[in-house]
């Protein structure tokens, strides 16, 4: 073989085993890479054996309901951030929208933050709602005794006619004590029977000094 076919041989040989000591090197390290701006429709969040921790994603690509890694077909009208647990199910997240329909009408406008109890639905949610349909603001605190079950037991917040309201209910979910302002600033505390009666009632003093009951 002539010398300088020898020389780049042996230039070849050393380039190729640097490159490949270079990429077992990078392929042993973990990868960590800087970005001042990223877009993109969906980010999906996993532990390192693959199981699903956390979802940001568009609405067009917002996953339906998933339990133990598989997904249940659920329309959802928004884009936003769902949390998974330790075995890769949903256990609350962050959904936001608002468009405008053919007619003009505001739809799905407002946003929720809530968080599951393990293996049932929610038992806290932070939501505000105004469009077309609803009207409201406020955190709601419930009870999900057993999966596919859930109470109601407390309401902070304003609803759609304006008044601004605290309601607490029993373990089946049955209002027993509404205290609430209206627009007009009247006041009131009503507490209930089991069957939605009022039984006593608060209202402020009246110019006389004396309470109505």
């Amino acid at each position: 073989m002539p010398k300088t076919n020898r020389i780049l041989v042996f230039y070849s040989l050393i380039v190729t085993v640097a490159v490949g000591a270079e990429l077992l090197k990078a392929q042993g390290a973990k990868s960590s890479t800087t970005f001042d701006q990223i877009t993109v429709h969906r980010i999906n969040v996993v532990e390192p054996d693959g199981t699903l921790r956390m979802v940001i994603s568009n609405r067009a690509s917002l996953p339906g309901i998933i339990v133990a890694g598989k997904e249940q077909p659920s329309p959802r009208p928004q884009a936003g951030m769902l949390f998974y647990n330790d075995e890769g199910s949903e256990n609350g997240g962050l959904i936001f929208g608002g468009h405008k329909n053919t007619k003009g009408d505001v739809v799905d406008s407002g946003s929720s933050l809530s968080f599951d109890k393990y293996g049932a639905k929610q038992i806290v949610q932070l939501a505000g709602v105004d469009d077309v349909e609803d009207r409201f603001a406020g955190i709601a605190v419930s009870d999900s005794p057993k999966p596919g079950e859930s109470h109601g037991r407390v309401w902070v917040g304003r609803d759609e006619s304006g008044a601004a309201a605290v309601i607490l209910k029993d373990a089946q979910g049955r209002q027993r004590l509404v205290m609430q302002v209206l627009n007009d600033g009247t006041t009131s505390l009503a507490v209930l029977d089991e069957n939605g009666k009022v039984v006593d009632q608060l209202f402020p003093q009246t110019r006389s000094g004396a309470h109505n009951q």
